[in-house]
């Protein structure tokens, strides 16, 4: 029957039938192409670019040209999305600029635009005044999200905690591409590690490093897998026995390492070793998980303790075992997957809301111990991405699943692996105890 309902749904008639009604479809995302640069088009900036921000947009092959003030004569270039600066911001008069700006800019930017903020960190701010203007920064961020995310736009915002410098490379080329495609609405905060971008390579910036996804036969797992082998990596997939023939065909057409175990027990850690032979591993994505659903006074206990186990106890006892045994290489980078439901809760959920949050509180704590180490350890949470789990959902629950954010759709798995990819490049060294939302700006937890 759900079947039937999501066909007519979405057929023909039922599409006219919504758009009577008010209910327009979504505007289809386009995804990254695997080709160089990451940003295709001209970007729209403020003003003309400061030599440090320019130093950063040669890297990432950027181009860009100054929104002139509107003359008598309209102009007829589409940007690609937009750059504003306003990191030497000090005065609550100067956010003005950012209402002359973007409303100037508006009608220029072409479909699925993406746009960028930089700010300073608040907690870094000496004065008040400045600290509550970039604060003013995040919410003028998430609500022009929300306006332009009815035209498949994203708005995100950059906090810098010392200026700009090339550590912005990396974050601002992903943000202002198709990689960013389901993000919106989001911060992310650079700290003060040295980044050097002399060698990068964007089409293959993942090249000869070495990568564990656990969870890794299907779904997400088996979509961050092939992006991170797209980007350069050889990728160690792991799964647990009754994934083995779906996992060694996901590592397979990626030239992969396949292990299956399971992540809990005690020979993890041994079977990890086995396939490295001798290597460090340069990146891990805990994404191993699962949800046993039940209102609180009904779950069972095996239920309570295998979402705990599994979600959060195994990212954290994998990790410290790896790194006792000398198995990361000094600039690691650590992804776990987290959750919408981690942040905004959700009825039946309380096991896995737990071990979820409980994730992003690891890696802020972990972060903040491996702050001088060259380590990185970030989050990523997913909200409603479109995976054989979401398909048994009934129709309509999935319906209002997809809607409720400010892109109007679901995400793609590919969606969750492109953010997995940013965390995981040499580059993103400033990026650390992160907690992303791939979630198109979902409204649950906002």
């Amino acid at each position: 029957m759900s079947t039937i309902l999501e066909s007519v749904f979405y057929s023909k008639f039922g599409q006219s039938v919504l758009s009577a009604m008010g209910v327009k479809p979504a505007i289809e995302l386009p995804r990254y192409d695997g080709q160089s640069p990451w940003v295709k088009g001209t970007l729209a900036l403020a003003t003309t670019a400061s030599t440090e921000l320019a130093k950063v947009l040669s890297h990432c092959q950027i181009k860009t040209q100054v929104l002139a003030p509107q003359s008598g004569t309209q102009s007829n270039t589409q940007y690609a999305g937009a750059i504003l600066d306003a990191t030497e911001f000090t005065r609550i008069e100067q956010l003005t600029a950012l209402k002359d700006f973007f409303s100037q800019a508006s009608t220029r930017f072409s479909k699925n635009a993406h746009i960028v903020i930089l700010g300073r960190d608040p907690k870094t701010c000496s004065g008040a005044e400045t600290a509550a203007i970039m604060e003013g920064l995040n919410g003028f961020t998430r609500s022009l999200a929300k306006e332009l995310g009815r035209k498949a736009m994203t708005v995100n915002l950059i906090y810098m905690s010392t200026g700009i410098t090339q550590a912005l490379a990396a974050p601002l080329n992903f943000f202002l591409s198709h990689r960013c495609a389901y993000i919106s609405g989001q911060p992310l905060y650079l700290n003060d590690a040295s980044v050097m971008l002399n060698d990068i390579n964007w089409q293959q910036p993942l090249a000869g490093k070495i990568a564990l996804v656990t969870g890794a036969a299907q779904g997400i797992g088996a979509a961050i897998a092939h992006t991170l082998s797209r980007d350069g990596a050889l990728v160690i997939g792991l799964d647990i026995e009754p994934s083995r023939a779906t996992l060694e065909q996901t590592m397979q057409a990626i030239n992969g390492l396949a292990v299956t175990t399971d992540i809990t027990s005690e020979q993890a850690v041994t079977a990890i070793q086995t396939a490295l032979a001798g290597r460090k591993l340069d990146i891990v994505v805990h994404n191993a998980g699962v949800t046993r659903d039940k209102t609180l006074a009904r779950m069972p206990e095996h239920f309570w303790d295998m979402a705990l186990n599994i979600n959060l106890r195994a990212p954290i006892n994998v990790t410290q075992a790896l790194e006792q045994a000398d198995n990361l290489a000094t600039d690691a980078r650590v992804i776990c997957i987290s959750s919408i439901s981690g942040i905004a809760g959700n009825v039946g959920q309380t096991n896995y809301s737990a071990s979820k949050a409980g994730v992003a509180g690891y890696v802020r704590q972990q972060a903040a111990l491996w702050a001088a180490s060259g380590k990185t350890i970030n989050a990523i949470a997913p909200g409603f991405i479109e995976t054989q789990m979401t398909a048994q959902i009934p129709f309509m629950t999935r319906e209002l699943g997809r809607r409720m954010n400010a892109l109007s759709q679901g995400g793609q798995p590919e969606d969750v692996a492109q953010a997995v990819s940013l965390f995981a490049q040499p580059t993103s060294g400033a990026l650390n105890g992160q907690l992303l939302r791939v979630c198109g700006q979902s409204l649950l937890g906002a």
